[in-house]
């Protein structure tokens, strides 16, 4: 079975929400035969590489809440967070562009190290002292933690143009499926999960993905075997009786 998960780093409802899909994914009986897959969506396509501010400066001009409502939004989440394990700054994070991410993730993709790169990223965004915006240094460290080459990485982000396009293709297809925020998720390409669900939520979509994705199940008839066919090997030839 085929996961595709739509997310942005700078996103905190998809740092929740991965840890809340992966505690159903756990625990579901399948989940050897389920792949995942992380999609780009930038929360903030448009903002420039240099163009770094405050979260909660970000969050009073963008949705014009004052401060205070702000920082009760952050402390909300952190609590959240916390609920899932997960640890959560909730004063002096930085927002800025996530699009060399993006671009590093599908590196990662190709490497086999894409989730152990998403994991990190969360985690240096969201939890750790250092801002992962505007130092690319920061960026290749993180890349080399999650088991990919510092000289392949800091190839791709000396290159603009590597991998925007599969990053592009991503938020075309999110668009095109639907996907308005983050995170989504899209099992098999059937069904879709929006937000960052509770995990009994994404334990029932796997189920369900799961029934209709089960192999076909033959009818045979009790009185007799299987009616003669052809195959790779050629064809049967029905027998005298």
């Amino acid at each position: 079975m085929h996961v595709e998960i739509w997310s942005d780093i700078a996103c905190p409802w998809c740092y929740v929400g991965k840890a809340r899909f992966e505690k159903a994914l756990t625990a579901f009986p399948h989940r050897d035969a389920v792949e995942v897959v992380h999609r780009s969506f930038e929360l903030d396509p448009n903002r420039a590489k240099g163009d770094i501010q405050p979260v909660i400066p970000m969050l009073t001009e963008k949705y014009g809440m004052s401060e205070a409502q702000a920082q009760a939004g952050e402390e909300n989440l952190g609590t959240q967070a916390a609920a899932e394990g997960l640890a959560y700054r909730t004063k002096d994070r930085d927002h800025g562009s996530t699009f060399d991410m993006h671009r590093l993730l599908h590196l990662a993709k190709e490497r086999g190290r894409q989730d152990e790169l998403i994991q990190n990223l969360y985690r240096a965004n969201f939890a750790e002292e250092r801002s992962v915006f505007g130092d690319d240094e920061r960026l290749v460290e993180l890349a080399v933690d999650a088991g990919l080459d510092a000289d392949e990485a800091r190839t791709v982000l000396a290159d603009p143009s590597a991998y925007a396009d599969e990053v592009r293709t991503d938020e075309r297809e999110a668009a095109e499926l639907g996907a308005n925020g983050v995170p989504f998720f899209v099992l098999d390409r059937k069904y879709g999960v929006s937000g960052a669900q509770p995990a009994e939520v994404f334990a029932q979509a796997l189920e369900q993905a799961w029934a209709s994705h089960s192999p076909l199940k033959l009818i045979r008839p009790d009185s007799q075997g299987d009616a003669e066919a052809c195959g790779p090997d050629g064809c049967a030839v029905p027998q005298q009786h």
